[in-house]
């Protein structure tokens, strides 16, 4: 079998469930082998019919004594019922509009059915039952698909069930198990683990819960294992390529930092000597600069920028917004330009440099190219075509999570030059996402890992509340007496439009009616109707501000000026002002509907206030207390909450499986720690006594097809 054909060139599958198992990432057979399932029900104990319990589902075996379908007209409706015996006694079987099983259960035949036994009226059947028919009645778990054994669910779409799903998968199995085992032995030796063969049908059809676990354990290290050889393998590359030093100038550096309002931390003190020294390397830097909201990453970043720009060299920061760009543009301008030094921004609409204000697009793109613009601050904008630096030595990433894989490495490799040889820049990536450092060494392995784990000095803790309904008009009286006293407020909102989405189904165990009136408790809050609510019904007398991605440029940064300048009290917005906005006089942070939002989020949200002299505070507005927005109130460090967000939503939801392209199973296996630790240390064993993997070709080519695949520099 080879697992790398596509799935068009199998002839048991048709064109229009090819096109349906696309949506489910299913585009080779490899993709279809390893689509592995989410549950298992459990039919392996058949019950006696005389034994049949109301209420309760369960397994029989039996032969088909009569069948007639009825069709009930005026409900559009087919019911096909069928009389199953067994020795012990009848049973009657009912399936809805499924017409085709009145021609295929025949009198005579032996069928094995699963399902709940229901009763109407007094008379008791079996509603809707799974079934397969019966070739040995004798057999082994082996002769059941459908029924009589652990039964797999699989993840499905529209027009794909989990029974098409093994209908299609189980013949496969036996010709996959003589598929050469992607481990290599000693990997599966040292870990007892099941071979692949085995593997690959205990994790389908397996014959306990216990050799499905073992089967699942083995996979999730295997996928996690191949995440350790490519992150491995690119680090090595990356030691062989070639850097420019950046000489540590400890007199620049010493003045730069005397020269600051502020005084360093101790945790910002000794992360900026690690960057530092990393970039003093013929060897490229490759650094992941961790810290909390407000614990003061962005100047760490300045110190790195600024040794880069005196010793000849260029740097690229890429944000992942206009407004944290031009917010950049401004700090590192006011406070390195007494120093010398040239900074420029480019975005979509802005372009200006330190020395001649707002300049054209070409004009910006001429300063860069020439090398006369030393800092180049700007979103996407900055991996466009026309950008070329003359000597860049340093790339800075903030919020780095926030790029799409192939942005960060064309940035990193600076695509812009078409020089050969050219040096390898420097890395530096930043995140206000905190997550505990062993799941990091498998999301970011290729990195060298730095924390900030203190804040600065003076700032009061951020008072977090719950803001249930009944409570909704005392925090809107406390809002309006904040505000009274000079301070101003962000009102956040899940959505721009109201007529956006539909309400989610379920959250946190919770049910929501998708009819519900739009209007009423479980309405999603957005932006514009919020605005609209605020500023003409609950606080007409105060300046109301709206902001969100959908607005131009410069209405954004028009937005942001005027909260800045205190010509707002209250600026009604989406996420777009998750991340790095920093507004001193802000002291109140009131998020709507902050159920919809995740841990690492909300906590971003918290961290736009606090940053001044006054007591600051986060209202958490929800229709009911969830276990994230009480874990809000018990924990202020973002290690904390991530740890908790971990536990609550799980690693998938955490990081972003889809962004970051990473396969289920290995996304859901990040929370074992052990395991991930063993995967790095069989992967550092494996690359010690073979680099190149030249003596393991199969390794070498599943690495290939999975770095293809998966989202990894």
């Amino acid at each position: 079998m080879n697992l790398e054909i596509p799935i068009e060139n199998f002839t048991r599958i048709s064109s229009a469930y090819q096109t349906r198992l696309k949506n489910l990432g299913i585009l080779t057979m490899r993709d279809l082998i390893y689509h592995f399932p989410s549950r298992y029900q459990d039919f392996s104990a058949r019950t006696n019919i005389a034994d049949l319990e109301v209420g309760k589902t369960a397994c029989i075996q039996g032969e088909i004594q009569s069948v007639k379908m009825v069709r009930i007209w005026k409900r559009h409706m087919t019911i096909v019922d069928a009389i199953v015996k067994d020795g012990t006694g009848q049973v009657k079987a009912a399936w809805f509009n499924q017409p085709y099983l009145a021609s295929t259960f025949k009198k005579g035949t032996m069928v094995c059915l699963a399902g709940k036994l229901a009763e109407k009226r007094g008379a008791k059947y079996l509603s809707n039952p799974m079934y397969e028919k019966v070739r040995d009645a004798g057999g082994g778990e082996d002769d059941y698909t459908h029924t009589g054994r652990l039964v797999p669910v699989y993840p499905e779409t529209a027009g794909v069930t989990s029974r098409w799903l093994r209908y299609i998968i189980k013949p496969l199995l036996g010709q996959a198990a003589k598929i050469a085992d992607p481990l290599p032995r000693t990997v599966l030796e040292a870990y007892d683990f099941m071979s692949f063969g085995e593997a690959i049908k205990q994790i389908h059809f397996p014959d306990s819960e216990e050799e499905a676990a073992m089967a699942r354990k083995r996979f999730a290290f295997e996928e996690l294992f191949f995440i350790q050889l490519a992150v491995l393998r690119q680090r090595m590359r990356l030691n062989r390529e070639t850097a420019r030093a950046i000489p540590f100038d400890e007199k620049l550096i010493k003045k730069f930092v005397q020269s600051l309002p502020f005084s360093l931390t101790d945790a910002q003190r000794k992360t900026a000597w690690q960057i530092l020294k990393d970039m003093g390397k013929p060897h490229p830097a490759n650094r992941l600069l961790q810290g909390d909201v407000g614990s003061g990453k962005t100047i760490v970043a300045m110190i790195a920028a600024l040794a880069a720009a005196k010793s000849g060299g260029q740097t690229a920061v890429m944000v992942p917004t206009e407004i944290l760009a031009n917010q950049h543009y401004e700090s590192f301008s006011k406070l390195l330009s007494p120093f010398g030094v040239e900074i420029g921004i480019l975005c979509a609409k802005t372009c200006a440099a330190s020395s001649y204000g707002k300049v054209s697009k070409k004009a910006a793109l001429d300063l860069v190219k020439s090398g006369d613009t030393q800092i180049l601050i700007g979103t996407n904008a900055l991996i466009q075509k026309g950008v070329e630096f003359k000597n860049l030595n340093l790339v800075i990433l903030d919020e780095q999570h926030r790029f799409g894989i192939d942005q960060r490495a064309t940035l990193a490799k600076n695509r812009q030059t078409k020089k050969e040889n050219r040096p390898v820049p420097h890395l530096l990536s930043m995140t206000a996402t905190p997550i505990p450092r062993t799941l990091a060494l498998t999301v970011y392995g290729d990195l060298d890992l730095s924390l900030i784990d203190q804040m600065p000095s003076g700032r009061k803790k951020i008072e977090t509340k719950i803001i249930l309904p009944d409570d909704r008009a005392g925090a809107y009286e406390f809002i309006r007496r904040e505000i009274g006293s000079g301070q101003q407020a962000f009102v956040i909102c899940p959505r721009i439009d109201p007529e956006e989405g539909q309400p989610e189904i379920k959250r946190d165990g919770i049910l929501f009616d998708p009819k519900a009136d739009w209007s009423g408790a479980n309405a999603v809050k957005a932006v514009k109707e919020e605005y609209e609510k605020l500023s003409k019904e609950i606080f007409p007398e105060l300046r109301i501000g709206m902001l969100h991605g959908k607005m131009k440029a410069a209405e954004k940064q028009e937005a942001m000026d005027k909260m800045k300048a205190g010509k707002t009290d209250i600026l009604v917005s989406t996420s777009v002002i998750e991340v790095g906005i920093d507004i001193p006089n802000a002291a109140i942070m009131a998020i709507e509907g902050s159920h919809k939002f995740g841990l690492a989020q909300l906590h971003q949200f918290r961290g736009r206030v606090g940053r001044g002299e006054h007591q600051s505070y986060c209202l958490l507005f929800s229709d009911y207390p969830t276990r994230r927005l009480n874990a809000m109130l018990k924990f202020d460090s973002g290690f904390q909450l991530a740890e908790k967000d971990l536990e609550i939503r799980g690693p998938g939801e955490v990081f972003g499986s889809q962004q970051w392209g990473a396969p289920d199973l290995a996304m859901a296996s990040l929370a074992d720690v052990f395991l991930v630790e063993k995967s790095r240390a069989a992967a550092k064993g494996i690359l010690q006594n073979d680099p190149d993997l030249s003596r393991h070709p199969q390794l070498r080519a599943r690495i290939t097809h999975f770095s293809a695949r998966a989202h990894l520099e």
